[in-house]
């Protein structure tokens, strides 16, 4: 017998449930909403939620569950799944020891996206005295060649005219600064934004957008938000793929539950935050959160290491029709660039981090891309490479090359990413667009067959790499060779050079 997921289901699930289920050890009547949580996909609720419904089933912090909002279409698609199941969520830990499966009730209420005037009154309340984000990498207006906040991005002009006049604003970042201001005039104590995404430095990158927003109309505002919000910068890890049908079957199958957005992911987990939190906090530490005082060092280590690990695995992937990324993995080609890579690029430029060995560190993240269970996708690595790249990548090789030291295999990355970009895998099968920048990226793919220079010439992806002649050159010989003699070819040369 299958339950539909939902309030009334789970004391059912408490008796005749399978015994891997975990259910919330705590009543829903019992909490209290302290958190606001921009972007409810999958990431969070295998990641800050399940810390947090830990939390509560200890019998801590019951005034601090979350409620959600959204300003995306997404968001809307999954407010709408996810209302038909008293905002509960299935997350299933699979690995190849097995697999379980939690619910979890750390999110109470969810602001229906695109109501503007109802996340303000949400976010002005008192009681909300922390705001988090998982938007992704690319919905910070970050321009990539400085690394900057961009104000000149039409979507945050509108909102400082919106902002300037008095009128809801519609990003996040002006929704947020428009609850500040209205918590300024009540005499209300600023709530602390705390960004989950993956970006180095990402409360200093979330500081840099609202302060940023408000500098476009109102500088004396901007120079409050710097000193009177807290902005902690956080690193997070969890491998965490998209929901299909797959994952949908199951839970239904397997744990007897009928979710509609169920979550798979790894059993790993690791959220590591600047303690700074002037209204206060959960005490996620009881449940394995550490809080220090300067998360920069894991941050590099996370980012480069292991995104920059995904995003150098996922284009020759692609190319060679490889699905799923245990499948790359297997692929001695592709496993054997990404440790070379590794070793000989990108773990010599992350600073030492006491406690920590990086080659440990590394070969925990060879043995979690290989686990077959989660199926996570390589379509899902390739996604968006024109914010991931600058991110990623990209600033690994601009440190190499300011040392004078080899960044072959990182040119080759970024090469594999314009192959990529040129819409078909070396079997012929198409492409489908795999960037919000698809319409721009495709025809400069194409043109950089017979012209490399065609796809550097985005200086706000590519920066002063552009400009480098060792660059230019790496880049180029790395793409010729890909097109001439095929991805896996390429591969094997890099690994004959390094040798």
């Amino acid at each position: 017998m299958s339950f539909d997921l939902n309030l009334e289901a789970l004391a059912h699930l408490q008796l005749t449930g399978p015994a891997q289920v975990t259910v919330p050890a705590y009543a829903r009547d019992d909490l209290t909403a302290g958190i606001v949580h921009f972007g409810v996909g999958n990431f969070h609720r295998a990641h800050q939620a399940v810390y947090l419904d830990e939390l509560f089933s200890l019998g801590l912090s019951h005034d601090w569950a979350v409620i959600g909002a959204g300003v995306c279409p997404p968001d809307a698609a999954m407010w709408q799944k996810l209302r038909q199941q008293d905002w509960l969520t299935t997350i299933v830990q699979r690995d190849a020891e097995g697999q379980s499966a939690r619910v979890t009730g750390a999110m109470i209420d969810f602001v229906e996206p695109g109501n503007g005037p109802k996340i303000l009154a949400q976010l002005a309340d008192p009681t909300i005295r922390i705001v988090s984000l998982t938007i992704t990498e690319g919905g910070y207006f970050i321009d990539p060649a400085s690394e900057k906040f961009n104000p000149g991005h039409p979507e945050i002009i509108r909102d400082a005219q919106q902002l300037q006049h008095m009128r809801t604003p519609e990003t996040v970042f002006g929704l947020i600064l428009a609850a500040l201001v209205a918590r300024r005039k009540a005499g209300i104590a600023p709530f602390t934004v705390m960004s989950c995404d993956n970006i180095s430095g990402n409360g200093t990158v979330t500081a840099d957008a609202v302060a940023g927003l408000a500098e476009l109309f109102d500088p004396e505002l901007a120079g409050w938000v710097r000193s009177q919000v807290a902005f902690p910068n956080s690193m997070v890890d969890r491998i965490t793929p998209a929901t299909t049908d797959r994952e949908r079957r199951l839970v239904s199958g397997q744990f007897a539950i009928n979710d509609h957005a169920p979550v798979a992911c790894e059993p790993f987990r690791q959220w590591v935050v600047e303690d700074h939190f002037p209204t206060g906090r959960p005490r996620l530490e009881q449940v394995g959160v550490r809080f220090i005082a300067d998360v920069a060092p894991y941050e590099t280590m996370k980012i480069r290491i292991l995104n920059g690990g995904h995003a150098a695995i996922a284009y020759p992937a692609q190319l060679l029709d490889i699905r799923f990324v245990h499948e790359a993995m297997h692929d001695p080609d592709i496993r054997g660039y990404l440790e070379r890579l590794e070793k000989n690029e990108i773990i010599p430029t992350v600073p030492p981090i006491p406690g920590v060995d990086l080659g440990s560190y590394f070969s925990d993240i060879v043995h979690r891309f290989a686990n077959p269970t989660v199926g996570d996708t390589i379509t899902r690595l390739c996604y968006d490479g024109s914010n991931r790249q600058p991110k990623f990548i990209l600033p690994t090789a601009r440190d190499r090359l300011a040392q004078d030291l080899d960044f072959s295999g990182l040119a080759l990355a970024t090469a594999f990413w314009c192959r990529y970009c040129a819409g078909e895998t070396e079997s012929g099968a198409k492409i489908p667009p795999g960037d919000p920048q698809w319409a721009r990226l495709h025809p400069l793919a194409l043109a950089a067959k017979t012209d490399p220079a065609a796809f550097l010439a985005m200086d706000d992806i590519f920066g002063s790499l552009a400009k480098s002649p060792a660059y230019v050159h790496a880049f180029s010989k790395a793409l010729a060779t890909i097109w001439s003699k095929g991805t896996r070819k390429a591969i094997k040369q890099y690994l004959a050079e390094q040798t």
